[in-house]
């Protein structure tokens, strides 16, 4: 405003979130993370000029009280710039466009005729390119030689037909009602939608709108795998869904370098992605970390709507319980003006191809289910976009974003019941937040055993609740894995028969080692269902045997029995035999002290 640039200013913005029921302006971290809605509004004195965001499924009528809301939160900055204005700003500078040479105009104008239109209303995008760009080199050719080759400037014979298909899309829409591909002003393109198009993924469909058409998949990870954040001014320090969204070259017929990523990738994979996130499932009802990737095949409009489409579809193939089916679809205009710049005539567009978003006034792309908006992000070429026209476009859209999820369902009427066979499985556990310590191990010893006997991941919960998710790709690793937690973080119980280890051999008996770190007394007389003289004639260090638990004592130390297990195979009544109290602690217990000093047992209950 200040300065001696010229420019059609001021402008303010405000972010908005609802908190409660209430409108809040611009909301701090912490308050959006209870916001369903966070909006960022531009506007001028009167009209809006770009919004962007997502809601959690707010609905239209709500969603256009948050535009009202924020274009008068906007106003006292417009005030404050036009203060300062007045203070301190320079008169602005003048210069001259470069603009198509009248001469020029009127050669190509006269050159092609009626064989333009001819050459745009086609309905394949490619043919009517070709075509186009026929006709311009037919001019190049014909200005070439009517000017010296000092005056000749090919890019004026561009600037011709860049004026002449802008005015031929515009009076056709304004005045006939009749678009390039001979559809209405509110007609939507065919589509084609198809899931599980990729056999060996997690998830994968196919989406189509006439030449638009987008191949997403959707993978499922653990939660190491989702992507950190540097939240350097605050926010989530890490996200567990990511979308990637591709545009190669090849998409719209070019060749050209391919894998880097630029404005287009990071602007629609972002605007996909925030209008997805609304009907994620939380971490806690779905533990995995989830990545979508779209690659568009080919592009005439609204890739990134494509993108929202194939995504939800994807994500339903996968069999993520996503709240509700999301779809988008983007709206354009075409405006005739008069002198002073005001609107007097419009019509809004449903579903703009490449070209009428090029020749046109506005990209308003709205995403959402049935019961509202998740996405939504609003483009203009003209200075302002006045709110009885953005009623009129939202409420198009809306309409049409019900058609497009009838055909979506059709398809898919629901996410799959079940993961792929190729997706890891995921089983979430609550262990004694103490015992955290006793499953990693020292060093990780036991988590990595646990590892590489089940093929199984694990992972546990950095905030010391004692929730571990365990991850396989098979059914056998993951019940190898949880039994192996269960037997790690459980106790020895009476009645139950282990099969343990013999970890010491004493002569009044055998110590077993029936759970990791959890071990019992074999008493000599209960070795064998007959009578044993010599305890390594039943069992030597490192033997396995199996034994039932009879009993645990006061003070936590396990009896267990071998011959309880001998009689029940063989279908005979067993009959414990009472001991007195401390005769297993002859000659000074399995430790061999001569005093009575409690063993260093590990399988004591907490």
């Amino acid at each position: 405003m200040i300065s001696d640039i010229p420019w059609h200013g001021p402008i303010g913005c405000v972010r908005v979130g609802e908190i409660n029921g209430e409108f809040v302006v611009n909301p701090t971290n912490e308050q959006l993370y209870d916001s369903s809605l966070d909006l960022v509004y531009v506007g001028n004195e009167n009209e809006m000029m770009m919004i962007e965001g997502s809601a959690d499924q707010v609905p239209e009528d709500r969603f256009i009280e948050a535009l009202e809301f924020a274009h008068k939160a906007i106003q006292p900055l417009i005030k404050a710039q036009h203060e300062l204005a007045a203070l301190c700003g320079k008169t602005k500078r003048e210069f001259a466009l470069y603009t198509v040479k009248p001469e020029v105009l009127d050669l190509c104008k006269t050159l092609v005729g009626e064989r333009l239109k001819a050459a745009v209303f086609q309905d394949k995008k490619m043919e009517r390119e070709a075509a186009v760009n026929a006709l311009k080199e037919e001019a190049k050719v014909a200005y070439k030689a009517s000017v010296s080759e000092e005056a000749f400037e090919e890019n004026q014979v561009s600037l011709a037909f860049e004026h002449l298909q802008e005015k031929l899309y515009r009076e056709s829409i304004l005045e006939r009602g009749e678009r390039v591909d001979n559809r209405k002003a509110d007609d939507l393109r065919d589509i084609m939608c198809k899931a599980g198009v990729l056999p060996c993924v997690h998830g994968s469909a196919l989406f189509q709108r006439g030449e638009t058409q987008a191949i997403v998949t959707a993978t499922l990870g653990t939660s190491r795998d989702a992507q950190d954040m540097d939240a350097l001014t605050g926010g989530a320090q890490a996200k567990s869904f990511i979308l990637h969204y591709n545009f190669p070259p090849y998409s719209v017929g070019e060749v050209g370098r391919f894998g880097f990523t630029g404005r287009r990738e990071i602007g629609h994979g972002a605007l996909a992605e925030r209008s997805l996130l609304p009907i994620m499932p939380t971490e806690e009802d779905f533990g995995y970390a989830i990545r979508l990737v779209s690659d568009i095949m080919e592009s005439n409009g609204s890739s990134s709507m494509a993108s929202v489409c194939g995504g939800c579809m994807a994500l339903m193939d996968a069999g993520v319980p996503i709240l509700a089916p999301v779809a988008g679809i983007s709206a354009g205009l075409i405006t005739e003006t008069d002198a002073s710049g005001k609107i007097t005539k419009h019509v809004v567009l449903t579903d703009i191809l490449g070209a009428e978003d090029h020749f046109g006034d506005m990209d308003f792309k709205v995403c959402g289910t049935r019961l509202g908006v998740t996405g939504f992000q609003l483009d203009l070429k003209i200075k302002g976009l006045p709110f009885n026209i953005a009623r009129e476009a939202i409420a198009q859209v809306t309409k049409v974003r019900y058609n497009i999820l009838d055909v979506m369902l059709a398809e898919l009427p629901q996410y799959r019941p079940e993961l792929r066979e190729s997706a890891p499985r995921i089983h979430q556990m609550q262990i004694d937040p103490d015992k955290i310590g006793l499953l990693i191990g020292p060093g990780g010893k036991n988590i990595k055993r646990i590892t590489e006997v089940s093929g199984a991941q694990i992972n546990i919960n950095e905030d010391n609740s004692g929730k571990v998710s365990v991850y396989a790709t098979t059914k056998a690793s993951m019940d190898r894995a949880v039994g192996e937690i269960d037997l790690l973080m459980g106790d020895i119980e009476v009645g139950k028969t282990y099969r343990g280890i013999v970890r010491g051999v004493k002569e009044f008996g055998a110590f077993v080692e029936c759970l990791p770190g959890k071990e019992g007394l074999v008493h000599v007389s209960e070795l064998s269902d007959v009578r044993v003289a010599n305890v390594e004639d039943v069992c030597k260090m490192g033997d396995e045997i199996v034994v039932q638990c009879i009993g645990v004592d006061d003070k936590g130390r396990v009896r267990l029995s071998r011959k309880a297990v001998i009689c029940e195979a063989k279908g005979i009544p067993y009959v414990a035999q009472e001991r007195s109290e401390g005769r297993d602690s002859r000659g000074g217990g399995r430790f061999g002290r001569g005093r009575d000093e409690e063993p260093r047992h590990h399988h004591r209950r907490d």
